[in-house]
C-alpha cells in the first residue's frame, strides 16, 4: 500500500512539474511578436489576394468598426486555400495575445498586430464604469484634455490610480481616457510625440498621424481616437 501511495505521489509531482514547465514555454511563444510569423502571414495574404482577384481573407465587420480593428484576418480562409499550414502561435485563435489585422486594405495591404492585453485593460475599466453608470446619470469625467476628451475620475470608480495600458510601441504607460459618451480609449500622444520627433514623415495638419506608428512597428494603435499634428505636436482630431 505504501509503495502504491509513493508511486501516486511521484506521478502527481511529475505531472505538476511538467504542467508548470510546458505552459511557460507555450506562454513565451504566445506573447512574442514574431517577425517571421508576421511575414509568413503577410505572404499568405498577398497570395490569397492574387488567387481571388483582389479579395482579402478577413472577417466581416460592420461599417462603423474602428479602422484598426475592422480588417481582422480570417485564418480559416488562408488554411482552406493551403496558404498556411498552421495558425501563428501568438495569434488569439491559437491561444495567443495578438489579433492579426490589415491596414491599407485597398491599396497596399499590410499585416499588423493588435495587442489584446490592451482590450483586457479597457474591458476591466469598462466593467467598473458600467457599475458606476447604473447609479449615476453622467460618466465620471475628470479633467478636460481636449474638446470632447476627458481624463477619468478614477476615484469614483474605486481605483487606486488613473487607469492605463502598457504601450506595445514603447513599453511606457499610456492613459485611458473617455469621450463625452463615456466610451474609453487609449491616449497614444506619448508614442506619437516621440514618433513625430524621431521619424521622417510628411504628415500635415488634418492627416491621421496614427499611421506613423503603424508604418514603423508591427503593431497598430488600436482602441484610439484619431490624431493629427499641429505645431509639431500630436493633438486629437475629432469630428465636429
Amino acid at each position: 500500500m505504501k509503495r502504491i501511495y509513493k508511486t501516486l505521489v511521484l506521478f502527481v509531482i511529475v505531472v505538476s512539474l511538467s504542467g508548470c514547465m510546458y505552459p511557460e514555454s507555450e506562454k513565451v511563444k504566445s506573447q512574442t511578436p514574431n517577425i517571421d510569423q508576421l511575414q509568413m502571414v503577410q505572404t499568405a495574404v498577398e497570395q490569397f489576394r492574387e488567387q481571388t482577384e483582389g479579395l482579402l481573407p478577413i472577417r466581416t465587420k460592420s461599417s462603423d468598426t474602428p479602422v484598426f480593428q475592422k480588417y481582422l484576418i480570417d485564418f480559416t480562409q488562408l488554411k482552406e486555400q493551403n496558404l498556411l499550414t498552421e495558425i501563428p502561435g501568438n495569434a488569439f485563435e491559437n491561444g495567443g495575445i495578438y489579433s492579426y489585422t490589415i491596414i491599407d486594405p485597398e491599396t497596399a495591404p499590410q499585416v499588423k498586430l493588435i495587442d489584446l492585453r490592451i482590450a483586457d485593460e479597457i474591458r476591466s475599466v469598462n466593467m467598473k464604469l458600467n457599475i458606476y453608470r447604473n447609479e449615476h446619470i453622467y460618466p465620471p469625467f475628470g479633467e478636460k484634455i481636449a474638446d470632447g476628451v476627458f481624463q477619468i475620475n478614477y476615484k469614483k470608480l474605486g481605483l487606486d490610480e488613473p487607469p492605463y495600458v502598457v504601450s506595445p510601441f514603447s513599453g511606457v504607460n499610456l492613459p485611458i481616457v473617455m469621450d463625452t459618451t463615456g466610451t474609453l480609449y487609449v491616449d497614444y500622444r506619448i508614442d506619437l510625440n516621440e514618433a513625430l520627433n524621431q521619424l521622417d514623415h510628411s504628415y500635415e495638419e488634418n492627416d491621421d498621424i496614427r499611421y506613423l506608428l503603424a508604418e514603423h512597428h508591427p503593431f497598430v494603435p488600436a482602441y484610439s481616437l484619431p490624431y493629427t499634428v499641429k505645431d509639431g505636436e500630436p493633438i486629437f482630431m475629432l469630428t465636429k
